[in-house]
């Protein structure tokens, strides 16, 4: 694609590439307003602005000035060092063994809990939970039971909770929602909230995810711990080579 000369300051040209590397700077939320027709303009008069300074600065002879000189030198330091940090840890290969191994021994990282998706109708008395049951009986569904009836703001999507492990729902909630089977309905179960009737529309037996699904995170958290090694390791080996002594 062709690299389009936007604006000329002096014998400066500014191009599209120039605008689209200062985009990149901006954080992800910002990066969005910038990238429309005004917030380009903007974007491409503040290039120019800085170029107009960085001249003006050069004419006034403060590239000379012992201060900027001094905190130039400090800025330079701060980039090789990082520079090198980056340059030396980003040669770190993972290798597809130490993914396997490290699978191997840390299954219960990548464990997934049993979970139950269920639908519950609420009620405030065993009397009222009585009725709805032999509504259903003669034919209403669960949903239209639980919009109908049920107190709960779950009645909306037909009495919807959705999935949970256990811990999530009241012990007496939680029970009865496992030990059904799927599309069963109990009866009556009481909690501290009233009485509930409840559907299981899911059930999930504790795994553990397959290593392919964790891969990625498995190699990410090798990357950062050898990372964080090599980098002890070398910080190690340059104190001896460029001899550094602690005073006491």
């Amino acid at each position: 694609m062709e690299n389009k000369v936007l604006a000329r300051v002096g014998d400066v040209s500014i191009t599209q590439n120039d605008v689209e590397e200062t985009m990149k700077r901006f954080p992800k939320e910002r990066q969005s307003y910038i990238d429309s027709e005004i917030g380009r303009k903007q974007l491409l008069e503040q290039i120019i602005s800085f170029e107009l300074m960085y001249k003006h600065g050069k004419e006034l002879g403060f590239d000379s000035d012992k201060e900027f000189l001094d905190h130039a030198n400090k800025m330079e330091k701060e980039l090789l060092t990082q520079f090198t940090i980056a340059r030396v840890l980003a040669e770190t290969p993972i290798t597809d063994e130490e993914i396997a191994l490290f699978y191997a021994e840390n299954g219960n990282m990548f464990k997934e809990e049993e979970s139950v998706s269920a639908k519950h109708i609420l009620v405030d008395s065993l009397e009222k939970a009585k009725k709805i049951e032999e509504e259903m009986a003669n034919g209403l569904s669960f949903e239209d039971a639980a919009k109908k009836h049920s107190s709960c703001p779950s009645s909306q999507n037909g009495g919807d909770l959705g999935n949970f492990t256990r811990g999530k729902m009241v012990p007496e909630f939680e029970e009865a929602a496992f030990k059904l089977n799927v599309g069963e309905i109990s009866g009556p179960v009481q909690t501290q909230f009233g009485y509930h009737i409840i559907k299981t529309e899911q059930k999930s037996e504790p795994k553990v995810k397959p290593l392919e699904e964790v891969r990625d995170i498995i190699k990410e958290n090798l990357f950062q711990e050898k990372q964080n090694k090599k980098y002890m390791d070398m910080t190690e080996e340059l104190k001896i080579k460029y001899n550094v002594e602690y005073e006491k």
